[in-house]
Formats: structure tokens, sequence, C-alpha cells
């Protein structure tokens, strides 16, 4: 598996741009560098071990293959995003950028045009015109550019791109052993059977890459499924209970609780709202979020008001 991340969107090869609302989003990695423009509401990042609240209307910037999660948020975030592979642009995939947040990296002047061209580019990538591919290309080049030209970054070492590489094999399989056995009794030992490691090595390992425990990942994974349940079916919570892995129902309902600020029926009411924000549970086990259509993307973009001043 080569990313975690799956946007069903339309694509051009080297590049998507998509707008998403999310609700939260677990760890994920993807091959891409990814430029997000928070629109609306604050986002709530994890990466590299530093949490971030990104405040509406500020750019950020993810290099490849660098873990990163969205955490719970008051409100869904809505955001653009523009993924550009490193593959389509060879001279970037050593580069690892040192700064994610691009406010004060870019003069005024730049950030304004990046802003302009990040816009006029999703129009045209979302018009999907005879050509557009070509254009859309063209200003992603231009873009990452004008983006690696001024954020602080450091070409990495053979050393660190064999790491990277060795730590994103290694939390991929992580993930999709969660996946696979979240529903029973799962424990870090059995991971670290499989991988030849010890459980001391694993358990830094998981902290270091996701910035929690792995007893804290599973529970998440388990939430997520069993919020799922709650908002798509009828079944009675103890069943739910049951099904999502956790074995004493006091604890999830309490834990349920203490995590969302609300009981699991009184979640499955305030799911019932979320229809008219059309934030729908995903097919992903690890998200809760919107991708919007070509035709709602066009649509938002024609409403979108952006004060060029306000980037100056």
């Amino acid at each position: 598996m080569e990313e975690l991340e799956i946007v069903p969107q339309h694509q051009i090869d080297g590049m998507r741009i998509f707008i998403n609302r999310v609700e939260y989003r677990s760890p994920h990695l993807h091959a891409e560098w990814e430029l997000l423009w928070v629109l609306d509401y604050p986002l709530n990042i994890t990466c590299a071990q530093k949490k971030y609240e990104i405040q509406p209307g500020e750019l950020i910037l993810f290099p490849p293959n660098w873990p990163h999660e969205f955490h719970e948020m008051e409100h869904p975030c809505t955001f653009l995003c523009l993924q550009i592979s490193s593959r389509a642009f060879p001279s970037t995939i050593h580069l690892h950028i040192d700064e994610l947040r691009l406010q004060g990296c870019l003069p005024p002047e730049d950030e304004g045009w990046l802003r302009k061209t990040v816009l006029e580019t999703a129009r045209v990538y979302f018009s999907q015109e005879p050509y557009s591919e070509l254009f859309c290309i063209g200003q992603c080049g231009l873009i990452l550019h004008r983006l690696l030209k001024f954020v602080p970054s450091h070409i990495m070492t053979a050393t660190e791109l064999a790491q990277a590489e060795q730590r994103n094999t290694r939390l991929t399989r992580l993930m999709q052993f969660v996946d696979e056995n979240f529903t029973h009794k799962i424990r870090l030992s059995d991971f670290a059977q499989l991988e030849g490691c010890t459980v001391s090595f694993l358990s830094h390992f998981v902290r270091e890459a996701m910035n929690q425990t792995f007893q804290d990942y599973v529970n998440s994974v388990r939430f997520n499924y069993a919020r799922k349940l709650i908002a798509l079916t009828d079944k009675p919570m103890v069943s739910i209970c049951y099904e999502a892995g956790f074995s004493d129902y006091r604890y999830f309902s309490r834990s349920f609780q203490s995590a969302y600020g609300m009981t699991p029926a009184e979640y499955r009411l305030s799911a019932q709202d979320a229809h008219a924000e059309q934030i729908q549970p995903s097919e992903s086990l690890h998200s809760r979020e919107k991708i919007y259509t070509r035709e709602e993307s066009l649509l938002f973009l024609e409403h979108f008001r952006w004060e060029p001043e306000a980037a100056l």
C-alpha cells in the first residue's frame, strides 16, 4: 500500500484538488505534497509530535510521507486541498520542510499570488475543460516552486530517507494490524511478535509516530467504528459496544461521554442533525468527512470570497 489516504475525486496524473469538510481524521500519510487552505473553522492538527490549531484563512504545507492527524473539532472544518505528486517533480523528492505554517514565510505579494493561483487552478480543475490538465500541472509546478523558494527546508540524507521509509512502512503495517483485529482483544505484544521487535521499542515507536499510546490508538479506532454504527444503525448501544471491541459497556459509555461530551444516545441524536450539514460517516474507520463533488466544489468556489488585501 503506497498511501493511506484515498480521495474519491476527479484526478489528474500528478496532482489533485478537492474541498473537504472534516470532523476528524486519524493519523494518515500519503506520497504527495499537500497544501491546505483552511476556510471557515479552526483545524486542529498533530504532526511530528507537535500540535497546531490552524486558524481560518491560514495555509499549511505537509511534505510527502509525513504522518499527520486532524483532531476532533467543535465545528467541522472546511478546507481546500491541493496535492502535488513528488514523483511528478523529482527534484523535490529529497526535500523536507522545517515549518508547516506558511504564515510569515512568504512575502505578502507572493502569498497573495499563491492564493490567487490556487483558486484559479481549482476552478479550472473542477471545470474539466479540454486540456485543463495541462494548465493545472503547469500551475502546480509554479506553486511548488514558489513555496519551496521561501519555506525553510533541507535536503534529506540517504540515511534520513531510509529511516522515514522504514518508519512509514512499519506504521502502515501497524494500522492494518489494528484495523484487522480491533473488534477483539488486541495487544501490542502480538504486533511486536509479528515485527520481531520488543514491546518497549514499539511502544516508543507508536508514541513518536502517532503522539499517543498504542491502546489510545486502538480505542480511537473502536470509538470511530462505534460512532459509525450509532449514526447509521438503530442497533442497541450494548450491541454496538461489544461489536466495536469493548468488553465493558459502563466503561464504553463513560469513556464515550468523556471523549465527546455526550452519551452514545445523545450522539445518535446529534448525528441526525449532521445530515443537514452533509457530514456523513465515511466508509473508512478513520474519518468523518465529506469530500465535495465536482458540482458542489464549483458552486462553493463561485460563492467563495477572498479579499487579496487580507493576505497583504
